[in-house]
């Protein structure tokens, strides 16, 4: 029985969608392989790239590549980087004309959570704030036994609530939401009920400084090597 196919992109070592040509040649797909989105979903491809025909779709596709095309620069030694994400985000919302902007933060991070709000004030946007602890809900409202607080069965915690955030951000209507720290599956969750353009700036990584390449690029190494150890599936 065959297998079935599956875009594996990350396994191309061809990379025809992105191919070093003239600007005026056309992109050939011949060597594309089997598992390419672009020979499995041809169709829906480009029945989606039409999203671009829209004005506003298309307006805010084009001032991201804008964007991407700024963080580079030419000079005597070859392309090189030049600004950090903090300053992306500053020029990207610029670009958008964004004022009020709103931050949905872990509670851990309320120290980083004051210095972008230091820095965007800086730069003359409105800021509005959520800690995720909004609500002050017992983490027993979602089924959080005794034993599975993190401060012990004796203590009172609150909830991480990302959906009392998003809903926050909605209704301060804020031009653009920024994710900061958040837990995976708090972030999920932020995500689904955000209604507003939204980016992240961090996202929470509790060993590596919130820098979770940090644990992939030592995938090779002695030190995280056991991310590639293989397991047993886990029991459902």
């Amino acid at each position: 029985m065959a297998k079935e196919l599956h875009p594996t992109c990350a396994r191309c070592a061809k990379v025809v969608c992105h191919p070093a040509i003239r600007a005026d040649e056309v992109p050939s797909f011949d060597e594309a392989p089997p598992f390419c989105p672009m020979r499995l979903y041809p169709d829906l491809i480009n029945k989606t790239i039409s999203e671009y025909d829209k004005p506003e779709v298309k307006e805010f596709a084009r001032l991201a590549s804008l964007q991407e095309f700024e963080c580079y620069e030419w000079t005597e030694e070859g392309l090189r980087t030049k600004i950090p994400r903090i300053e992306e985000l500053i020029q990207f919302a610029d670009k958008c004309g964004y004022h009020k902007l709103g931050i949905a933060f872990c509670v851990g991070l309320r120290n980083e959570a004051r210095m972008l709000t230091d820095v965007l004030e800086n730069k003359g946007f409105e800021v509005v704030s959520v800690c995720c602890k909004s609500g002050a809900t017992a983490k027993e409202k979602i089924g959080i036994k005794p034993e599975q607080k993190i401060k012990g069965p004796e203590r009172w915690e609150s909830m991480c609530s990302p959906v009392v955030q998003a809903e926050i951000l909605n209704a301060e209507v804020v031009d653009l939401a920024i994710m900061l720290g958040l837990c995976i599956g708090h972030d999920t969750l932020f995500i689904k009920y955000c209604r507003v353009p939204m980016t992240v700036l961090a996202v929470k990584d509790r060993v590596t400084g919130h820098n979770p390449l940090a644990a992939l690029y030592l995938s090779q190494s002695a030190y995280y090597g056991r991310l590639l150890t293989k397991r047993k599936k886990p029991d459902v």
